[in-house]
């Protein structure tokens, strides 16, 4: 009803406004309940800017080198008014014959910002002067590049010429999160899209499902973020399709030693073996198709699918966020959210710089 009276478009600026009220009225709360339930932060001049408000990613970003100055709310709203629209509509068909279209969003939106920035440079094609990141065998398994051409090309039909890949990778990836039960968060456009494409540095900086607490932690500090926000970005792996592959050596080999993980819980130890069957190409449901806190509930008993991942329990910095978000859903969605917003601002390209390509595997 809502929608019909005040039009998508509205009802989203209106979600915008709702959804800082209630930061910075949680925050509030959150902050007089700091001593009552021992959180690591003990007044507001130590509780993380990130809570304050969206507008204080610019000057967090800028910090480390990252500037989004031109981004806008709402940056096609005379441009290209249909635009977000558009995303919704396609995704929302797309998600209806097959519920992995969200976490195939969410993993390629993650693997292109990760890398150089939200430039939609994961979406080239090898060509002349053009190392695909494709080609990158962290990418070898990234899916979703026919759902972003599609809505491309929804919107050339409407729109020629006018908004970015990059920002349409963004888009999709947080309606993605929605329709998964997710929270909704606000997000500002304009992004540009970059002219190169980075597959030896997405080789080696990707983070590893493999990788040790310290290296996952440095991975993610180097784009910005803290232990918090690391732990709570984690939580996407709530949603979607782990192949056995990235986690085989836990159960029979672990660390070279013929033996399995003895991080892993037996009895889920001996479900992870039955599902994979010690085939390569096998694929293991995650914790559950929403998100919520039983990624995190399974952390705290030992049933981590990657390695990564149950290393959150390793260091007090994260295991205190892990358990936060098992005992309190609407934290997590919350720290999600902040987390997303702030992700899908790295390093962007605005302005001037960068391109808006006609076709998103081609340089314009």
């Amino acid at each position: 009803m809502l929608t019909s009276i005040f039009g998508i478009g509205n009802m989203r600026k209106l979600s915008f406004l709702v959804f800082i009220i209630c930061i910075l009225i949680s925050v509030k709360n959150q902050n007089a309940e700091i001593k009552k339930n021992s959180w690591p932060y003990s007044s507001w001049d130590s509780f993380p800017s990130i809570f304050l408000s969206p507008l204080s990613f610019m000057e967090e970003e800028e910090e480390v080198g990252h500037s989004n100055r031109s981004l806008e709310y709402d940056f096609y709203r005379d441009s290209c008014p249909q635009a977000e629209r558009i995303i919704l509509r396609v995704v929302q068909e797309l998600n209806k014959v097959n519920t992995r279209v969200a976490p195939a969003l969410l993993r390629l939106m993650f693997h292109d910002c990760f890398i150089e920035g939200c430039d939609a440079s994961v979406l080239l094609d090898a060509a002349i002067g053009i190392d695909s990141e494709k080609d990158s065998p962290p990418n070898q398994n990234l899916k979703g590049f026919d759902i972003i051409d599609r809505i491309k090309s929804e919107i050339e039909k409407v729109c020629p010429g006018v908004v970015s890949c990059a920002d349409i990778v963004a888009l999709a990836a947080r309606e993605g999160v929605v329709l998964a039960g997710g929270p909704f968060y606000p997000l500002y456009t304009g992004r540009r899209n970059g002219t190169l494409s980075f597959r030896d540095i997405a080789t080696h900086q990707l983070p590893s499902p493999n990788a040790d607490l310290s290296e996952t932690l440095a991975s993610f500090a180097s784009r910005g973020f803290d232990e918090r926000e690391t732990v709570s970005l984690l939580g996407g792996h709530s949603i979607g399709v782990i192949h056995c592959k990235f986690f085989q050596n836990r159960l029979y080999n672990f660390s070279w030693t013929n033996k399995p993980d003895p991080s892993l819980d037996t009895g889920f130890l001996s479900l992870l073996r039955s599902r994979c069957n010690n085939r390569m190409n096998m694929a293991y449901e995650g914790p559950g198709v929403d998100f919520g806190t039983l990624y995190y509930h399974g952390l705290l008993q030992g049933k981590g699918i990657l390695y990564a991942d149950q290393q959150l329990m390793a260091w007090v910095e994260t295991r205190i966020w892990v358990r936060a978000y098992a005992s309190d859903i609407s934290l997590f969605r919350r720290d999600y959210a902040l987390a997303m917003m702030k992700l899908s601002n790295l390093r962007v390209l605005t302005g001037s710089t960068g391109q808006v390509r006609l076709h998103c595997s081609k340089v314009a």
